[in-house]
């Protein structure tokens, strides 16, 4: 760790270089690979090639000074904030799902528009789904062992939450927000027959939820045997599998991919972890996996050694909420889980993802920065 003097004597911030590091590494690595990934489509769409790679520039100073802000606020403040960034986020969700601000991209409403700006609400509400989680864990302490008192009041904002993102349909943040839910009990000492007995009662419902839809069994198969589907379901699964096979071990050069070339679908957002494996190979999936992992093992030794609870369960949950997105990003490029509109975090272009993302490392630093000890 390294600190920065505060004006008048106060106390300085630490800047965990273990944190800081991996993600400013992963925010420059992204920078570069948005642009190998996204110039030809841009030149096609815009006329420049530069089009995605001038915004994830901005998007990335941005998200630097908003890390640095973050770090400098007492993360205590987020417990008097909880519920205003709750109420927030469920009005911005409810505006992009009724209301004509919602913009409709791919099948879904996911943004709200703003004059010029674009915002995607859904990186905010699972920012604010973690302070409202450690807020009131902390708070309840040993009544997490009740049902009525320290379960079923998280359960029904996370159903709150999966109304308004099913109603997009973004299917992808339902996922993250149930998983988070689920871990997060589970850390904070939630009895374990409450958090089994979620999968009794859902695991019928969302097995009738998915068979119910042809489109939806079509997707499930593609998963299971992509190259049976190659034309349709499979398209995007087997694209990105020909892009990790066609970059072996070293990759076959820096721009020079081929499946980004108008095959692989959204190759700098939801694929971008394929056009690594093309054009950087085994070596370059390997640097990005070690990166992302520092950054986790950071993120649990800050939540492990905080003195503060309420500390310790937000940096818990930033790291949690980081970790899936990273894991069903790459488990989805892999043909390991099936398809989910993800972004893989500081990698992937994307400004909300990225400023939200940046500015809750920034929250993690603050934490990590009351205890030297992690």
């Amino acid at each position: 760790m390294t600190t920065a003097a505060k004006p008048n004597g106060a106390q300085p911030v630490v800047y965990d270089l273990g944190l800081l590091f991996p993600v400013l590494l992963l925010v420059g690595m992204g920078i570069v690979m948005v642009y190998s990934a996204s110039s030809a489509l841009a030149l096609k769409k815009f006329g420049s090639d530069y089009f995605f790679l001038k915004k994830q520039a901005v998007f990335s100073l941005i998200g630097i000074v908003a890390l640095v802000t973050f770090s400098y606020i007492p993360f205590r403040l987020y417990r008097v904030l909880t519920y205003p960034v709750l109420a927030v986020a469920i009005v911005m969700l409810v505006a992009v799902a009724f209301t004509g601000l919602g913009v409709t991209a791919g099948g879904s409403a996911r943004w709200l528009q703003i004059g010029p700006i674009r915002f995607q609400p859904s990186e905010l509400a699972r920012l604010a789904l973690v302070f409202y989680m450690a807020y009131s864990m902390s708070k309840k302490d040993e009544q997490l062992r009740d049902f009525f008192v320290g379960f079923l009041p998280h359960l029904l904002v996370l159903g709150l939450f999966t109304a308004l993102l099913v109603v997009q349909p973004d299917f992808g943040s339902v996922v993250i927000f149930a998983a988070l839910t689920w871990i997060m009990l589970f850390v904070g000492g939630c009895r374990i027959t409450h958090l089994l007995s979620v999968f009794v009662v859902l695991a019928p419902m969302a097995w009738l939820f998915m068979t119910q839809a042809e489109y939806r069994v079509k997707r499930l198969m593609s998963f299971l045997d992509p190259w049976q589907y190659p034309a349709n379901e499979g398209y995007q699964i087997v694209h990105s599998l020909m892009a990790f096979g066609t970059g072996g071990i070293t990759g076959v050069g820096l721009g020079k991919g081929y499946q980004k070339l108008f095959y692989l679908p959204e190759p700098h957002t939801d694929f971008i972890f394929s056009v690594v494996g093309e054009e950087l190979g085994l070596i370059g999936v390997m640097i990005v996996i070690l990166l992302y992992g520092i950054m986790l093992i950071r993120g649990i030794r800050i939540a492990r050694h905080a003195r503060d609870r309420f500390g310790s369960l937000l940096a818990m949950g930033i790291t949690v909420t980081l970790g899936l997105q990273v894991c069903i990003n790459m488990g989805v490029a892999l043909g390991m889980l099936p398809t989910k509109g993800l972004t893989l975090p500081f990698l992937s272009y994307g400004g909300t993802s990225l400023l939200i993302n940046m500015a809750a490392v920034g929250i993690m630093m603050n934490i990590g920065a009351r205890d030297a000890r992690c």
